[in-house]
Parts: C-alpha cells; structure tokens; sequence
C-alpha cells in the first residue's frame, strides 16, 4: 500500500497515510486528483481504479470513502478486505464510527492504522489484539496526562 486516504463525500480529507515518498506538492495534487476522481464515480461502478500506474481500491461507508493506493500487480481484493478490517475496528472501539468521530478523534484513528498497517503491509489481523494494543496506548496517554496535569500530586505520592 502506497497511501490510505480518508475523504468525505464532500471532497474534504479525513486521514491521509503515506507509505511512499511524496513532496506535500505532489500529495495536493494527488489527493485532488482522486478526490475529483473517485467522488465522481457513480455507486455501481467497480471499486478499482486505475491511476498513474497504480491502482486505487476504494469503498464508500455512510459519508466516508476509504481509499488505498497499491501497486499495479497486487491484489485489489485483499486490500477492500483491508479496508473492511479497519472500518470494522473502527467500529468496535468509537462504537458505530461517523465522520465526527474521526475529525475529534483523528489521534486514535491514526493509532487503530497504525496497529494494522506498518509500511503499507498488513501487520495485525485480530481486531482483538488491535483493541487490546489501543487500550493500552489510550491507558498509558491518559496516565502521562494526569501526570503532566497534576505533577506535585505524582512526586509527592512516589
């Protein structure tokens, strides 16, 4: 996977996630191009699109399309498998994830990417051991923060 991009039905970006390297002028100009590509698309066509040598697999959820970029020869169909995992996940922890959950949350929607995904390849596939590995992390931030708001509280009591 080259990039994961997260865009709203009304072409705004949600996530973006690059695994390839790309200068912020090429990746304005990408995430335009798509954007204007995919949001075009009507609902009954293929969920593939080839583009620039690459492949674009994509999937709408409620107002959200979820989009990766592969390699032409990699399969399109484990990656739309990717792509449900991580909605599926996202479910599980902001329970029925909106759009409004990951514009407030988007720390914690990059945390369940970065759970799944390590340099564009599949890392975890147990949605429970990424629940598990994210409450850990939410668990050790929420720590550090009683800590950083409290720090005479935590001194004394050592």
């Amino acid at each position: 996977i080259n990039f994961v991009l997260l865009i709203s039905r009304q072409g705004k970006v949600r996530l973006t996630k690059w695994y390839s390297p790309y200068t912020q002028k090429e990746r304005t100009k990408v995430i335009r191009e798509l954007s204007g590509l995919i949001l075009a698309r009507g609902p009954k066509l293929c969920n593939f699109v080839e583009w620039r040598g690459y492949k674009v697999v994509y999937r709408r959820y409620a107002s959200l399309y979820f989009c990766m970029c592969i390699d032409a020869d990699d399969n399109e169909l484990e990656v739309l498998e990717i792509i449900h995992h991580f909605v599926e996940i996202l479910d599980r922890y902001f329970g029925s994830v909106c759009e409004l959950d990951l514009i407030f949350n988007f720390h914690k929607a990059y945390y369940i990417l970065d759970e799944i995904l390590i340099a564009g390849e599949l890392q975890e596939s147990s949605k429970k051991n990424v629940a598990r590995l994210i409450a850990a992390q939410v668990g050790i931030l929420t720590f550090v923060e009683l800590i950083l708001e409290n720090p005479l509280f935590f001194m004394i009591n050592l």
